[in-house]
């Protein structure tokens, strides 16, 4: 039987694997359950229903959760020839996702719902369904590989081709997560180009379509106006590190660290320098903005780490990525005690900025995904000065 690197081992009386693929309705999930098929292996597909009020149609290229999104899975299985299925995940994904989301933003805090969703969602409630139902594991169209190592623990890898690498949004995986989990796309060095040649050369209808992008549950992009509608206006001061007032807004939930677009300050700064968000307080519901350097983090502490394997047991040095699409940087980090139990430390090597609370930060040694926590404080290498009394 053909498989992929870091599958889940084939039954000792060496019947097939049973896989439940989840199907998004994209290309990469469809291509996915289709090696996996292809590989010998007993697939079932499966579509998640996210929305408890999905629209017909997508929005542009956004989004994954429509009801032409489950229709486009369910062809894609016809194709394949495997069994199909929609399991209705909305009241969960609400609850661990789209809540967690908004209270996070509520909290001058800026979440990644993809983190949010792999965790919550594909590897916990789906795999606990799949595993109750007898299932071996899941198949993801996820960009990541599995190493299974010589005492058969894994270890999750960046995908071999860099440039498609999702093991950032995958950084809240645990080992018996691992264990259970299978990325068909992750050993795979060809573009994109050539998983939509490979779609059409199997016949699959989703070969040409628009790759989803952003926050699926936000299906127009329109991120503040999607937090406004839940979190309603809330009128606040803009002021500078002085604590100078510049201007107004309706939401401090509007603003991201490191966001220097649609501030509508009336007032140029006095070096005549572009001014960038800096601090969101959402108890006194101002946003402080000033110059680019001020952005710059050396350390950070971060809560609720999550460990690919066995947890570090002491100091040490890694590279780490901060955003889904951002680039590695040399850090020192050190787990901790934390108010809210474990923690992380992690010390830059060099400066580095935008580094927002509520963001991911994930920690690797090589390829390898060593773990994942969220930011919840940063240390500026420029104090901001005293507010006036």
């Amino acid at each position: 039987m053909n498989d992929f690197p870091g599958a889940p081992a084939t039954p000792r009386d060496g019947t097939r694997l049973r896989v439940l693929a989840a199907m998004s309705g994209g290309v990469d999930s469809a291509v996915a359950a289709a090696r996996a098929a292809e590989a010998g292996h007993d697939v079932t597909g499966v579509h998640l229903a996210l929305s408890a009020n999905p629209k017909s149609f997508r929005t542009g290229a956004r989004g994954c959760c429509t009801i032409e999104d489950s229709h486009d899975a369910r062809r894609a299985a016809d194709v394949i020839g495997i069994p199909f299925y929609v399991w209705d995940l909305a009241e969960r994904f609400r609850e661990d996702v789209v809540e967690d989301f908004v209270a996070e933003y509520a909290a001058g805090r800026t979440p990644n719902p993809c983190l949010r969703c792999n965790e919550k969602i594909k590897f916990a409630a789906l795999l606990d369904k799949a595993l109750a139902l007898g299932f071996d594991a899941v198949c993801t169209g996820h960009y990541a590989t599995v190493v299974v190592k010589d005492d058969g623990s894994r270890e999750l890898h960046r995908a071999s081709d860099a440039a498609k690498d999702q093991s950032y949004v995958l950084g809240v995986l645990d080992e018996r997560q691992l264990a259970h989990a299978m990325f068909p796309l992750g050993d795979t060095l060809t573009t994109k180009d050539e998983i939509r040649a490979e779609a059409e050369r199997r016949g699959l209808a989703v070969a040409s379509k628009p790759d989803s992008h952003d926050i699926c549950f936000i299906a127009d992009g329109d991120t503040q106006g999607f937090l406004a509608k839940h979190l309603g206006t809330a009128e606040g001061d803009i002021v500078d590190e002085s604590g100078a007032r510049l201007g107004s807004h309706e939401g401090a939930y509007g603003f991201t660290i490191g966001q220097r677009k649609g501030l509508r300050i009336g007032h140029p700064a006095p070096d005549g320098k572009p001014r960038y968000v800096l601090d969101i307080s959402p108890v006194d519901n101002t946003v402080t903005v000033g110059p680019q350097e001020a952005l710059d983090v050396t350390a950070l502490t971060a809560i609720r780490p999550r460990w690919c394997g066995t947890p570090p047991a002491g100091p040490g040095t890694y590279t780490a990525q901060l955003r889904a699409h951002g680039g590695e940087t040399e850090v020192r980090a050190e787990p901790v005690e934390s108010p809210d139990g474990s923690g992380l430390h992690v010390t830059f090597t060099e400066p580095v900025r935008g580094v927002a609370p509520g963001q991911a930060v994930v920690l690797y040694d090589g390829t390898r995904v060593v773990g994942s926590a969220t930011i919840a404080t940063t240390e500026r290498a420029r104090p901001a000065e005293a507010r006036p009394a």
